[in-house]
């Protein structure tokens, strides 16, 4: 597919990757030679993506599951086999209309109820994977374990506490993680995003308002992600783990 093949030999499973940023994700490792697991939750948007891939004369299969239920990646794991490189990606920020943020509301507004959908995915949802994937790369001597977390998670957001909280967790259960198998040959780190928008959504006029507190005017892309996975992926980011990396446009600074 090109002639970038950093990850020829590799094989990546991608969750959630049926849309979005995972498809982006996804994309990208196979185009740099990867074999791509390609899971979501939908059967037909997994396998859509997998044939996309593979159109494109590359190697990919779909692998739908639901990373909020252990027995289902458990099984998928089996099932799979081994990867080299597991992305979560899979998330759930509730529905966002005009960045309006519908499921979002003041913490003291909210009940137990309301944060089990955020925490399921983003905190669970990873831990499942993780513990599901890292054994064989333990095995092997070799994996690489990425998160794609949130700003929100790195310096909270009013009106979303419980998102903030599954991913900040999702980010220090990494870096945890990685204090214990960086021993292996295994790497863990984190890809932390600000808002990332489908092609063509940024010119809905009534995002502008949503820019201000972006350095780069524009909200980032699938591809933005994607080309940051791929260096933690790949072959010179052997001495990198436990790191939190932003992607967001200059949303937010620290040193």
């Amino acid at each position: 597919m090109t002639e970038e093949r950093t990850h020829a030999g590799r094989r990546a499973l991608v969750t959630g990757a049926g849309q979005g940023i995972g498809r982006g994700i996804a994309l990208e490792l196979a185009r740099r030679g990867a074999g791509v697991v390609v899971n979501d939750l939908a059967p037909e948007r997994a396998a859509a993506v997998a044939d996309e891939i593979t159109a494109a004369g590359g190697d990919a299969a779909p692998a739908p599951f639901d990373v909020t239920d252990w027995s289902a990646v458990e099984q998928a794991a089996k099932t799979a086999g081994p990867v080299d490189i597991l992305v979560n990606n899979a998330g759930n920020a509730g529905r966002v209309a005009a960045l309006g943020r519908e499921d979002f509301a003041p913490f003291a507004e909210t009940s137990p109820a309301d944060w089990a959908p955020f925490l399921g995915v983003n905190l669970y949802g990873v831990m499942h994977a993780v513990r599901a994937f890292l054994p064989a790369m333990i095995d092997r001597s070799w994996g690489r374990v990425i998160t794609v977390i949130s700003d929100a998670g790195r310096v909270g957001e009013p009106t979303m506490a419980a998102y903030s909280a599954a991913k900040a967790g999702a980010a220090g259960f990494s870096r945890a993680v990685a204090r214990e198998v960086g021993r292996h040959g295994v790497t863990v780190n984190c890809v932390s995003l600000g808002t990332i928008m489908p092609e063509g959504a940024e010119d809905d006029p009534r995002l502008a308002r949503n820019l201000g507190r972006y350095v780069i005017k524009r909200f980032g892309r699938p591809d933005d992600a994607a080309a940051m996975v791929a260096f933690l992926s790949g072959p010179d980011a052997g001495w990198v783990t436990g790191q939190t990396y932003p992607v967001n446009g200059g949303y937010s600074f620290s040193s």
